[in-house]
C-alpha cells in the first residue's frame, strides 16, 4: 500500500491500534496502544497503554475499525498493518512507517477480496510446492468439484423445457418414458458441455480472471481461477460431456427415423458451442440472450416433443415462448454482476451496452411479455386453459425488478434478486407443467 497523505487520513479514522514486537530475548510481545496520526509528519505517536513499548525496534502496528458484535462475530474488517522503527520523542513513540498493508471491507467485500487475492495465492502454492518437491494444491472431493465446474444447479435450465415439450406430446396421446428419459440426459449432457466451454474460452480470453465480483449467479464456476481444476481437464470434460449429448442425439434421430429432429439438434448444438466458441462468439456480440432463448426454449421444448410424435406441431413452439424469455432473462440479470470485466476484454453484452436504466426497464417488459404469452395463448386455446397456473408467479416479477432497481451497482446484494429470478423461471415451468398434466388427467376422465 502507498504511503501518502490519504493513508494517514484514514489512519485517523480508526480506533483501535495493536503493537507487536520481538524483544531481545526473542519473545513476541503485543499491547494496545493509544495513537495520534501526525499527517503532516508522515507519523503515528504512540502511547502505551499495556506493556511499555520498546526504543529503536523494528515493529508492526495494526490500527483498526474492527468491532465485536456479540453473538455474530465483527462488523465490517477494515484495517491497516504498518511497520518501521519505533523512536523515542519525549515520553511518546514515534513511527513513521517503511511499509503498509490492509484491507478495508467497505470499500472492496470479502469476496471481492478473496478473488482478488487468487494470483498471490496460487504463487504461495508454486512456493510450497517447490519446497516440498510435489504439487500442493486446493482440494475439494470429486462430487464437489464435478458439481462447481459443471454448475449442475442450473441443470432446471435444461429440465423445464424437456419435461415441457414430453408434457405437450402427451397431451396428444404420444408417450414413451425410456425416450424421454433419453432425452432429458441428452439435453442435460449438452448444457452441461454449453457451461464447462463457457468457462474454458471466458479463461482463454481472459474475462474471468478479469472478474473480481463473481457471485453464486455470475462470474463462471471460478475452478480454474481457484486451481482447483486444470484448463486442460476443463477442455476434457467439455469433449467428454458434448460427446455424450452428441451421441443420444443420433441415436434418438435415427431410432426415430426424424430428420425435422436431426436439424433441431444440430441447430442446439452449434448454438451451444458458437455460445463462447469463436469465432462467432455469440455471446460477446450481444447475442448470448436471443441464443439462450432459442436454445433453451424452442429447440428443447420442440425437440423433445419429436422425440416422442416425429410430427412437427405449432403448439410445443407456442408453450416454449415465455420459458425462451424467463430462461434468457436469468443470463441477461447474471450479466449485470459482470459487465465491468466483461467490457474489459470486449464481451458486449447488454448490460454492458445500455444504461442501468435501460437494462432494468427491459427486464421489466420482457417478464411480462412472457406473462402475456401465456395468458393470451391460454385463452386463445393454443396450450391448455389450466396453463393460466402459471400467472400465480408474477408477483415475483415486481419483487426483481425493485430490487435490480436498489441494487444494481452492488453484486453481492444483488445475489437475492438473481436467485428469485432463477426461482421465476422454476416456477412458471413447473405450473406450465401442472397445467398440463390436469388437462391430461382431465382427458383421460
Amino acid at each position: 500500500m502507498k504511503i501518502d497523505r490519504r493513508l494517514f487520513d484514514k489512519l485517523a479514522t480508526y480506533p483501535h491500534a495493536i503493537v507487536s514486537w520481538t524483544d531481545d530475548d526473542g519473545y513476541p510481545l503485543q499491547t494496545p496502544a493509544l495513537f495520534e496520526v501526525d499527517a503532516g509528519r508522515g507519523e503515528l505517536v504512540l502511547a502505551a497503554s499495556g506493556i511499555a513499548l520498546p526504543v529503536e525496534s523494528e515493529v508492526n502496528v495494526t490500527v483498526s475499525h474492527i468491532r465485536p458484535q456479540p453473538g455474530t462475530g465483527y462488523d465490517q474488517r477494515r484495517y491497516i498493518e504498518l511497520w518501521g522503527r519505533l523512536q523515542a520523542r519525549g515520553g511518546a513513540r514515534i513511527l513513521a512507517p517503511a511499509r503498509a498493508w490492509g484491507w478495508d471491507e467497505k470499500e472492496t467485500p470479502f469476496f471481492e477480496y478473496s478473488e482478488r487475492s487468487n494470483e498471490q495465492a496460487r504463487k504461495y502454492l508454486a512456493q510450497v510446492s517447490a519446497e516440498q518437491g510435489r504439487q500442493v494444491k486446493p482440494r475439494l472431493s470429486r462430487f464437489w468439484t464435478f458439481l462447481l465446474a459443471t454448475r449442475l444447479p442450473f441443470l432446471t435450465a435444461t429440465i423445464v423445457p424437456v419435461l415441457l415439450g414430453i408434457a405437450v406430446a402427451a397431451k396428444h396421446d404420444h408417450f414413451n418414458w425410456w425416450l424421454a428419459l433419453l432425452t432429458l440426459i441428452g439435453g442435460a449432457a449438452i448444457h452441461i458441455g454449453l457451461n464447462v466451454a463457457n468457462d474454458v474460452f471466458d479463461t482463454l480470453s481472459g474475462a474471468d480472471a478479469a472478474n473480481v465480483n463473481p457471485t453464486q449467479f455470475s462470474g463462471g464456476s471460478r475452478v480454474v481461477q481457484r486451481g482447483l481444476v486444470t484448463l486442460r481437464q476443463m477442455g476434457a470434460l467439455c469433449l467428454g460431456a458434448y460427446a455424450v449429448g452428441i451421441a443420444i442425439g443420433l441415436f434418438l434421430v435415427v431410432y426415430r427415423g426424424s430428420l425435422p429432429l436431426l436439424i433441431v439438434g444440430v441447430i442446439g448444438v452449434l448454438l451451444s458451442v458458437f455460445y463462447t466458441a469463436p469465432p462467432l462468439k455469440l455471446v460477446h456480440r450481444g447475442l448470448g440472450e436471443v441464443t439462450t432463448a432459442l436454445g433453451f426454449g424452442p429447440i428443447m421444448v420442440v425437440g423433445a416433443y419429436l422425440v416422442q410424435t416425429k410430427q412437427w406441431s405449432a403448439e410445443p413452439f407456442v408453450a416454449s415462448i415465455p420459458v425462451a424469455i424467463l430462461i434468457a432473462l436469468i443470463l441477461y440479470l447474471n450479466e449485470i454482476p459482470d459487465r465491468r470485466s466483461d467490457a474489459l476484454v470486449g464481451k458486449r453484452t447488454l448490460p454492458v451496452r445500455w444504461s442501468a436504466d435501460i437494462v432494468t426497464k427491459a427486464f421489466l417488459v420482457a417478464a411480462l411479455a412472457a406473462f402475456a404469452a401465456i395468458a393470451v395463448s391460454a385463452v386463445s386455446g393454443v396450450i391448455p386453459l389450466p396453463t393460466l397456473l402459471a400467472l400465480l408467479a408474477l408477483p415475483l416479477v415486481f419483487q426483481i425488478y425493485r430490487g435490480i432497481r436498489e441494487q444494481y451497482g452492488a453484486p453481492y446484494e444483488l445475489m437475492a434478486t438473481l436467485g428469485k429470478n432463477v426461482q421465476l423461471h422454476a416456477m412458471v415451468g413447473v405450473l406450465l407443467l401442472v397445467g398440463y398434466g390436469i388437462s391430461i388427467a382431465a382427458a383421460h376422465l
